[in-house]
């Protein structure tokens, strides 16, 4: 399974940090192997205007480790939202923001970039093991959308499983995002205001992506 992850990012050429720490070590498959799977010296043909657009579409896809099915609906209600609104520049001119917002407030997402998963897809197992709490009561949904003002916190009845008694020191080396605060010691984080474009930073071209879903 890990292989095949790994497969993914060299596949787009993109590291997308689906492995946790390994996608920071050396060990990394895609910058020991940075090429496609498969043959090597397999020359590459003219990838068509779809083929850009399904490519910076699975990017996304799978940097926030959802299946088709998920990524489309956020991508469709964002359409929806732009179509209702197409007068408006403003509104059309930021779209890709909403949708980043969208996907950025994800629970799982929020709890990996909190540093209490070392992946997204680590963050959603354990959120659906019932691990975390949003302002006191406990969220088993990875796809809850949280809010400004929210309080994620480690429940107490989790604090002692394995996975979580050694989280102090790596949080502390965590480099949290300006829009979230951790604090370490309580095993808890607040979301402090919405993340903007710019600081999330996306891999791809999302203007791509909502031509791929506009065909």
């Amino acid at each position: 399974m890990t292989n095949q992850t790994c497969k993914i990012c060299r596949r787009l050429g993109t590291k997308l940090f689906l492995k946790g720490e390994k996608c920071l070590s050396p060990k990394c498959p895609i910058l020991r192997r940075p090429y496609p799977p498969g043959r090597k010296k397999k020359r590459k043909g003219t990838i068509s205007e779809y083929g850009k657009e399904l490519r910076e579409k699975q990017k996304l896809r799978n940097w926030y480790n959802l299946s088709e099915t998920q990524f489309k609906n956020y991508v469709k209600e964002i359409l929806k939202k732009r179509g209702r609104v197409s007068g408006e520049k403003a509104i059309k001119e930021d779209t890709p923001t909403l949708l980043i917002q969208k996907l950025e407030m994800r629970l799982d997402n929020v709890v990996f970039k909190m540093g209490f998963a070392e992946s997204r897809p680590q963050a959603r197992q354990l959120i659906s093991h019932g691990h975390f709490l949003i302002n006191k009561k406990k969220v088993n949904i990875p796809s809850y959308q949280v809010k400004k003002g929210d309080r994620i916190t480690i429940s107490e009845n989790s604090r002692g499983k394995s996975i979580f008694k050694n989280l102090l020191p790596l949080l502390k080396k965590k480099q949290i995002p300006s829009w979230l605060l951790v604090d370490a010691k309580k095993l808890e984080g607040e979301v402090k205001s919405l993340p903007t474009l710019a600081e999330v930073a996306p891999p791809v071209e999302i203007s791509m992506i909502f031509e791929f879903y506009s065909r």
